[in-house]
């Protein structure tokens, strides 16, 4: 897996969530986002914490895949719907949630979503995360699935003006999946996504899982 994934920057695992913990997350993500496009979660149930943590199959397979020991940091969930529709541009995920802002060479800038302090770190700490998506639906090419430049996140972090460039010259995988699969990126990969034109739900949950410590007073706003 770890050469493919370095090599692709992304792959969709087959079957990493049984029936029952998929059923699990359905009913957590209905309690939580039932109505809304998506939402920023840190505080999490034990049911979830179990299946994200490391001693959990998502935590074991994002372990695997950074091959070290790889904690979650963000997770966030996702609905798309034809209620509920959007689209998203060629974009790279390069901002961190912490627990609190402290000026350091190096990060910024800075943002605050819902309440919570994001950064930009240097392009080192985002070289060495990785998203996992778990497939909550079955989702088609119908759904407005995620689009990933393939080896795209070798390049770092790019500029805005050469991301058209980085989509023109390499393939795109989309990222199709049953439910239960978990789409395992390079948190810098290429990615986008049109609108859903299916009569379903694409529900999503995303965890980014990071291998690196931060510089004190820096703290990962999961830890």
């Amino acid at each position: 897996m770890n050469s493919a994934l370095e090599c692709e920057g992304a792959l969709v695992c087959d079957r990493v969530l049984s029936r029952k913990a998929i059923d699990q997350v359905r009913l957590h993500f209905d309690a939580i986002n039932s109505g809304r496009a998506g939402s920023r979660q840190f505080d999490l149930p034990e049911i979830i914490k179990d299946l994200i943590g490391s001693g959990g199959p998502l935590g074991a397979l994002a372990t695997q895949a950074a091959g070290r020991i790889a904690r979650p940091v963000r997770m966030l969930l996702f609905d798309k719907s034809p209620t509920s529709n959007w689209a998203v541009s060629w974009h790279q995920d390069r901002t961190i949630p912490l627990k609190q802002r402290f000026d350091i060479e190096g990060y910024g800038p800075w943002s605050v979503k819902r309440g919570v302090v994001h950064v930009e770190p240097p392009v080192a700490i985002l070289q060495n995360m990785l998203t996992l998506r778990v497939f909550i639906d079955d989702c088609c090419e119908d759904n407005g699935p995620l689009e990933i430049v393939v080896g795209s996140h070798r390049h770092g972090r790019l500029p805005e003006r050469e991301l058209s460039d980085a989509v023109e010259r390499a393939p795109v995988f989309v990222a199709c999946g049953r439910a239960g699969d978990v789409l395992v990126m390079k948190m810098l990969a290429v990615h986008s996504s049109k609108r859903t034109v299916s009569s379903t739900h694409r529900r999503v949950l995303h965890v980014d899982y990071a291998t690196n410590d931060l510089p004190a007073p820096l703290e990962w706003m999961l830890d």
